[in-house]
């Protein structure tokens, strides 16, 4: 078993606590990697009912990397084809582990319709394969630079009453990826779809295996769709 990860950074809530925003990070990366993106809203003044969640993955070996320890939710075993071997046990002990926090948010009496799950990619593989079996309808599913996991299997983890089958996913992805090749967030997008799911995806020209201003606008206006601001017009 790996090292229990680092707790979650929190980014609370300005004013009442209505809905919160879990983002998983890459392959290398911490929760701190991505706590600008909740600062810059902080600036502007944007989500001030939403707590964020930058969770931090485990220190595990990852075998493309020569072994090397490195925060991760699962091992990568191979860069030439992401969908033919998944580490399965590293998969399913993220997912726990993410549905666990989700959980946590409920019993804090936060309505899992108000609860996003997003991530980049290997945090947006997680965020898709843990957001579409949770067993509560959440608010919303993203995944920037990403792909499906376990692509020939996760069907059998769908709860049987499938509550996110209507919930909205919305995927980024660069046109220039090297690393997370932008077919595969393609077929990503085809195989969800083919099974029901409601999926945008959209291309950013020139943009490699990262995150531009023009894609977080995007997740911004995601947000507001999904986890609009509740206020003074009701209560949870």
């Amino acid at each position: 078993m790996p090292p229990s990860p680092a707790p979650p950074l929190i980014v609370p809530a300005v004013t009442k606590h209505t809905a919160t925003v879990i983002m998983a990070h890459g392959l290398g990366d911490s929760g701190a990697g991505w706590i600008d993106l909740a600062a810059n809203w902080r600036r502007r003044q944007k989500f001030q009912e939403v707590k964020f969640i930058f969770p931090n993955a485990p220190a595990i070996p990852i075998t493309v990397n020569m072994g090397m320890t490195m925060p991760g939710w699962y091992d990568i075993l191979a860069f030439d084809d992401l969908k033919a071997r998944n580490d399965e046990v590293g998969i399913r002990r993220s997912q726990g582990y993410i549905h666990g926090l989700i959980d946590k948010e409920i019993a804090d009496g936060i309505p899992s319709d108000r609860i996003v799950l997003g991530g980049f990619s290997q945090g947006g593989a997680m965020a898709i394969f843990s957001g579409i079996t949770a067993k509560k309808k959440l608010g919303g599913i993203f995944g920037l630079s990403c792909y499906l996991l376990l692509h020939d299997k996760f069907l059998q983890s769908i709860p049987d009453d499938n509550p996110n089958k209507d919930t909205p996913i919305f995927m980024g992805h660069g046109d220039s990826d090297p690393l997370v090749l932008p077919k595969w967030g393609q077929e990503t997008k085809a195989i969800l779809t083919k099974e029901g799911w409601s999926v945008e995806l959209k291309m950013y020209r020139g943009l490699q295996h990262s995150a531009v201003p023009d894609e977080i606008d995007d997740v911004e206006e995601y947000l507001n769709a999904q986890i609009p601001p509740i206020g003074d017009k009701g209560s949870l």
